[in-house]
């Protein structure tokens, strides 16, 4: 199966489509830009700066000391940490010693995590003793089969005044570290001559890191990603980049446990030999005054996290002049939400499209345009795209029909952990990797995610698509965020129903917005109510969590 698409003749990105990217790994593309950048600024921590060579020499002696433990390939390393600077040294030294990482989210219970240790057969755990995160990271050490805590300070990343308050006034938010051999301080890892044993890695098939999946379709499952998908996805990125060669400075408060984070600020700044300015999670006004403090030129985001900065009072005193462009991921982006960020900042705001199985990207609409609201771009280079029958992914779909979209390229998965059965799923017999997402293709090669397969609503045997009336709902002025959702109907087996919140200063009740939504929509789509809320649920990386308001709704 080919593309439907050529996208060499009409491609929009500042490089070539049908290009190769040849085998790389993840140690050798940071020994590369330690020997270019050097003393080069590679981390902002809340003010405090590590350089290049300074980062790498921290890794190789996180490296170090995970050997004398015996960690190396094969082993397990689980990353238990927020944007903190013991999260790439770990991450980087780990990969190193010849071991794969594996992401943890901070915000996960006990019973997550465990379950997610014990799945990958994790052997070590580097966290730090923020009481939000210890206690927890303890009573995995406790109930699973985790061998080793590598415990950090976050004190210890801060710059000297910053970190003597922190000590002084913020206690409370540390855990005592109990007296127990399997714990290690992060200080005592690193207490060696940072001289590891060399490793081989193969790019091409031994794995840097098994990502789990946000767990829409059921239990979440470990996506392998080999060195060369996750170095591939960061070349592909930088590589859309009109002005990769400029100055780089990029604001990192998505979380590097995503997917997203990982790729498009962690591996493609350090890939370009940018600074990544770090903030611990993503609040408003610290990011503001970042933006200012630090000349950022990137801002890879989610939608929440813009309607964010843009509802914060510090908005119009941040100096935005430096600020050439920002990402969206996570989420679809809506239109009167992107021309708002435009017009109060002056950047570039382009719209792409990843998953946890594709290292991180996919698509994203052009930098410098033309940029198309409302659709995901065109694909990264190397990166190949097809729609398929919704029903038999191994016919086309139809012409001029939507159809489930499926992607081919170097950063695409190996396959799940353990899990061979999921992997028979995911993937057509010949070997093009399932989205889940029904989706359009343009006469100019833009694709639209029109929506999830597992999100139609059928309604008296129509399709109806959820997005679709999300889309409508985002017409209103008073509506600022819309979920659309099937509830059961003794009639039709299900019907829409809305949930949205309200902008500030507005007022509208469920009955006003369900009867001028419904005049605007097929008789198949109208929805049976719409409830006002205050909130929505949103995932771990603030982007609105279908899953877990279906789970509330039907509970």
């Amino acid at each position: 199966m080919d593309s439907p698409y050529d996208w060499s003749t009409n491609y929009r990105h500042p490089t070539a489509w049908d290009q190769e990217f040849a085998p790389l790994s993840l140690p050798d593309m940071l020994a590369a830009s330690v020997a270019r950048r050097g003393d080069a600024p590679m981390l902002d921590f809340l003010g405090r700066r590590f350089g290049y060579a300074e980062v790498a020499s921290g890794a190789a002696r996180v490296a170090r000391g995970l050997q004398q433990r015996g960690i190396g390939k094969g082993s397990r390393v689980g990353l238990f940490l927020p944007n903190v600077p013991h999260y790439v040294a770990a991450y980087y030294g780990a990969l190193a010693a010849g071991a794969t990482v594996v992401n943890f989210s901070p915000l996960y219970t006990v019973a997550e995590l465990e379950a997610q240790v014990e799945d990958s057969g994790t052997d070590i755990l580097f966290t730090i003793s923020a009481a939000a995160l210890l206690p927890t990271a303890l009573a995995v050490l406790d109930g699973s089969s985790l061998r080793h805590l590598v415990v950090g300070s976050v004190a210890g990343g801060l710059p000297a005044a910053k970190s003597m308050l922190y000590r002084l006034f913020k206690r409370k938010e540390t855990a005592p570290l109990p007296d127990d051999p399997r714990i290690t301080r992060f200080s005592a890892l690193v207490a060696n001559d940072g001289r590891p044993d060399p490793v081989a890695i193969d790019p091409a098939t031994d794995i840097a890191l098994i990502q789990y999946t946000g767990g829409t379709t059921g239990t979440p499952k470990g996506a392998k990603l080999t060195h060369q998908n996750l170095t591939a996805n960061a070349r592909q990125v930088n590589a859309i980049d009109p002005d990769h060669d400029a100055d780089d400075r990029i604001l990192g408060v998505l979380p590097f446990f995503h997917v997203f984070a990982n790729t498009c600020v962690l591996n493609r700044t350090v890939l370009n030999g940018g600074t990544i300015t770090m903030l611990p999670r993503f609040d408003a006004k610290q990011a503001l005054e970042a933006i200012t403090r630090t000349k950022t030129t990137a801002l890879p985001g989610v939608p929440t996290m813009y309607q964010a900065l843009l509802d914060h009072p510090d908005l119009a005193k941040t100096d935005f002049s430096s600020l050439r462009v920002c990402i969206s991921g996570g989420a679809p982006m809506p239109a009167e939400l992107r021309e708002k960020f435009v017009a109060a900042t002056g950047a570039s705001l382009v719209e792409g499209y990843g998953l946890t199985e594709s290292s991180g990207v996919v698509a994203t609409n052009p930098y410098d345009g033309p940029v198309k609201p409302g659709t995901i771009g065109q694909p990264l280079p190397a990166t190949y795209l097809r729609l398929v029958d919704k029903e038999d992914p191994m016919r086309a779909a139809p012409a001029g029909e939507p159809g489930e979209l499926v992607v081919k390229g170097p950063q695409i998965m190996q396959g799940y952990w353990n899990r061979p059965d999921a992997d028979k799923d995911s993937f057509t017999e010949d070997g093009w990797l399932r989205t889940g997402d029904v989706a359009t293709i343009d006469a100019d090669g833009y694709v639209r995610i029109v929506d999830r397969l597992k999100d139609m609503i059928a309604v008296g045997g129509f399709k109806v698509y959820p997005s679709v009336i999300e889309a409508h709902l985002h017409e209103h002025p008073a509506v600022k965020e819309a979920i659309v959702l099937g509830v059961p109907d003794a009639y039709r087996g299900e019907v829409p129903k809305a949930f949205v919140t309200l902008e500030d200063g507005f007022s509208a009740t469920g009955e006003e917005l369900a009867a001028w939504l419904n005049r605007q929509l097929g008789k198949h789509e109208r929805v049976s109510a719409v409830e006002v809320r205050l909130n929505l649920p949103k995932t771990m990386i603030g982007k609105l969590d279908r899953k877990a308001l279906r789970a509330e709704a039907e509970g």
